[in-house]
C-alpha cells in the first residue's frame, strides 16, 4: 500500500493560504426549467461533477427533513445552485442526476441518495463518495472537504458555519448561500481530479 502524506489537524489547516473558491461571478442560480435546461447543456460536457445538495435544518426531536432543497452541480471551473421549487426545474435535476456515464462526486453523501429519491422519485447514477476513495488508499480516517483539500492541494478550504445551518428552502438565496453551497461541489470536482479519477 503506497504511503500518503499525513492528514493535517484543525491547527495546521488554520494556518494554510485559503483555497482559491468560486465567485459569484462564475455560480449560477437555478430555479426555472429554462435556466435548468441551459445549465444542462453547460453540464453535459463533462465526464464528471462534483455534487452535493444542501437541506433545510431540522430541529425538533424525530423531526424529517423535506430536503433535499437544493442540489448543486460544479465542472473544474464553474458551479450551478438549483432551488427545487419549480417543478420544472425539479424535473430537469432529476434527469440529470439519473444520467448514467457521468460521475457525480462529493463528500457526506449517505444521506443524499434516500432524500433524493423520496423528493425528486429517482435513484442517482453513478454517486461517488469521495470519502470511500480516500479510504481504499489507506487512509484511516474519514475525510471531509476540509481534510482532502489540505492533503491534495496543501490549502485551507473555508466553510461558514452561519451558512451551512442556514434556511435552504428559503425562495431567495443569500450570496453567502450561493458562495457555500457552490463551492462544496466545486471543491469535489477538483478533488475528483486530483485523484486521478478523471483519467
Amino acid at each position: 500500500m503506497q504511503a500518503h502524506p499525513p492528514i493535517p489537524g484543525k491547527e495546521q489547516i488554520a494556518l494554510l493560504e485559503p483555497f482559491d473558491r468560486l465567485g459569484l461571478d462564475r455560480i449560477h442560480l437555478v430555479s426555472t426549467r429554462t435556466q435548468a435546461e441551459q445549465a444542462r447543456d453547460a453540464l453535459a460536457a463533462t465526464r464528471f461533477w462534483g455534487f452535493d445538495t444542501e437541506s433545510k435544518p431540522t430541529f425538533a426531536k424525530g423531526q424529517e427533513s423535506e430536503g433535499p432543497h437544493i442540489v448543486q452541480f460544479a465542472t473544474l471551473d464553474r458551479a450551478w445552485v438549483f432551488q427545487l421549487h419549480d417543478p420544472g426545474c425539479s424535473a430537469l435535476v432529476a434527469d440529470l442526476l439519473a444520467r448514467p456515464g457521468v460521475a457525480k462526486a462529493g463528500f457526506g453523501l449517505g444521506d443524499d441518495r434516500k432524500r433524493i429519491q423520496a423528493r425528486l422519485g429517482v435513484a442517482p447514477e453513478g454517486v461517488l463518495e469521495l470519502n470511500t476513495v480516500f479510504r481504499q488508499r489507506g487512509y484511516r480516517k474519514d475525510m471531509g472537504v476540509k481534510a482532502a483539500v489540505a492533503v491534495l492541494f496543501n490549502r485551507r478550504f473555508i466553510k461558514s458555519k452561519k451558512a451551512a445551518t442556514s434556511n435552504w428552502a428559503s425562495p431567495r438565496l443569500t450570496e453567502a448561500q450561493l458562495v457555500y453551497a457552490a463551492n462544496d461541489a466545486y471543491a469535489a470536482a477538483h478533488v475528483f481530479q486530483a485523484l486521478g479519477l478523471a483519467d
